[in-house]
């Protein structure tokens, strides 16, 4: 196995935001052998300031906020981290109790995710904000080509099963949110969204599609029973969790079926 093989999804977004501290040893002990990985900061040796550096900008952040009253200790930490990233990217409401928008409700979802997999705050804050921020604008123009795509491979996979979504009018109506928004978030497990999240941060946001077409397929003979494109969609929200690990390892395998073994595919 090869180091990169090694590293897993939050090592591989440490060394890209430049945080030391990755609860895997191992993992942590490739991503530095390199003196330069390439991305900001360049050198290791500095990734203990630049650490420092973001804990005080979180800790400013958070103290504004508190401040102006649009978080307390009780708040959840989900929704403390979008509050942090609204008021730096210059989106605050007027009021915390205004509805939030649908880029809102994304970032909570991915926020509620990330923090089973990164303990710390402060690390988990600026892994969300840099993961949103990728899929805001290195995927931003191939997200919304992911539900035709869908259904191009699902075509290709199983023509029959496309046709009765189709049959049912249940194609423009299946979680596409859920799937190609929220990448999953709210709907596969924390240790199977790990994998996939690995490629889109990685630079594929087309894993995204794969691992659909994979929940279809894997749960067919379900789909195919059912007759209202409501029910459909009310299930495929609601998948059993005990074949999340399978239906990834599936859909990695359509990946590199359709596209090859590629790097960096979009």
């Amino acid at each position: 196995m090869t180091e990169d093989s090694q590293r897993n999804f939050r090592s591989v977004y440490y060394e890209k935001v430049g945080f030391r501290g990755v609860e895997e040893k191992k993992s942590l002990e490739i991503l530095l052998k390199d003196d330069r990985l390439g991305i900001l900061p360049p050198h290791h040796e500095s990734h203990a300031q630049v650490m420092m550096y973001r804990k005080e900008q979180y800790s400013d952040v958070l103290h504004a906020l508190k401040v102006i009253r649009f978080v307390s200790d009780a708040t959840p930490q989900a929704e403390v981290y979008l509050r942090m990233y609204q008021l730096e990217s210059g989106k605050l409401p007027r009021s915390p109790s205004f509805l939030l928008e649908p880029e809102d409700e994304v970032f909570l979802a991915i926020a509620k995710a990330m923090e089973e997999m990164v303990e710390d705050t402060v690390d988990c804050y600026w892994i969300i904000r840099c993961f949103v921020n990728q899929l805001k604008n290195k995927h931003r123009d191939a997200l919304p080509q992911l539900p035709k795509a869908f259904e191009q491979y699902l075509n290709l996979e199983d023509s029959r099963l496309l046709g009765h979504l189709k049959t049912c009018s249940a194609v423009s109506r299946l979680p596409y949110d859920l799937w190609f928004n929220r990448c999953f978030a709210g709907c596969l497990p924390e240790s199977s969204l790990q994998r996939v999240w690995d490629k889109v941060v990685s630079g594929s946001c087309k894993i995204l599609v794969f691992v659909a077409v994979e929940i279809l397929l894997t749960f067919k003979i379900k789909v195919m029973a059912l007759n209202s494109a409501e029910k459909i969609t009310q299930f495929l929200e609601n998948i059993p969790q005990d074949s999340s690990d399978a239906i990834v390892s599936k859909a990695i395998d359509l990946w590199h079926k359709h596209c090859g073994t590629p790097v960096h595919s979009a």
